[in-house]
């Protein structure tokens, strides 16, 4: 077999991949062609003695190269699929994870599509949670605050791109920094792993993403005090509050914005079954 056709590469970046010790090598080598050589996903199938060029060869070998150090494929091709729109992420965000679908679609049952409603985002960072909710919700409107300049740049070309720019605005601040006035639906995933848990980590994450969008402090949940902290002035009187959580963090997290005043009204489990969600809002009058 020619060493510069589809198949051969296919072949050879899946080997490099094993040896790697990478576990979706076949996967990874297909997408990572795909995207060196320009190929639609049919392509690789469709037209397996199909020649590649040597730009394109050696461009794919330089990707294989980088995934076998456990650089994720979104990292190297620049885009993660969220809730079936692609976003542009960089080292400056968080790759935007499966399970933190969990924390949009809890969102969405508090966004009926026919009201405009007012929504927040802290710590947005790629703008994924945001920008999906106000794409499905169009009469809705939202701010999204993140500290890293970086990130609200990231932010604002994936608002942009799926058409929601004109319906939000960004905040270059940490947390409530700037925030005025109530929101119908705040939501957050914000930093929650335990700083020494971090190391233990998986080389995909602890070497990839921000250390700042991982490291919840010293219990991993620094993050919720602080969003806890303000949470009742800034949440509409009917309002709900959702942040994602990680695991065995939910009664931790429920005490925390229960002992700021505000009640617990539902929680939401991921696809591996684990609550990935918690939701809140004003407590009632006694």
């Amino acid at each position: 077999m020619r060493p510069d056709t589809v198949t051969s590469a296919w072949q050879e970046g899946r080997r490099h991949l094993e040896r790697a010790n990478v576990s979706s090598a076949a996967l990874d080598a297909r997408l990572l062609l795909q995207h060196a050589a320009g190929l639609a996903p049919e392509d690789v199938i469709a037209e397996p003695v199909r020649p590649l060029g040597p730009p394109a060869l050696a461009a794919y070998r330089s990707l294989i190269d980088r995934r076998s150090r456990h650089e994720p494929v979104s990292r190297i091709i620049g885009t993660r699929e969220f809730y079936g729109r692609l976003f542009a992420i960089t080292p400056a965000v968080l790759d935007p994870r499966p399970d933190t679908e969990t924390l949009v679609e809890a969102a969405l049952t508090n966004l009926p599509p026919s009201e405009p409603k007012q929504v927040l985002d802290l710590g947005t960072g790629s703008g994924a949670i945001i920008v999906t909710l106000l794409a499905e919700r169009p009469l809705s409107r939202g701010v999204a605050t993140d500290r890293s300049a970086p990130a609200i740049a990231v932010a604002r070309g994936n608002a942009v791109r799926h058409d929601v720019a004109s319906r939000l605005t960004l905040i270059e601040a940490s947390w409530w920094q700037n925030v005025a006035g109530e929101f119908d639906v705040i939501v957050s995933n914000p930093p929650y792993i335990p700083h020494a848990a971090i190391a233990d980590l998986p080389e995909e994450v602890r070497n990839f993403d921000p250390p700042d969008a991982l490291d919840g402090g010293l219990d991993g949940c620094e993050a919720y005090r602080r969003i806890a902290a303000d949470a009742r002035q800034h949440l509409a009187a009917e309002g709900r509050l959702l942040v994602e959580i990680g695991h065995g963090q939910t009664a931790v997290v429920r005490g925390i914005f229960e002992d700021m005043g505000l009640a617990a009204t539902g929680q939401w489990a991921d696809l591996g079954g684990r609550t990935r969600c918690l939701g809140f809002g004003r407590r009632p009058p006694e």
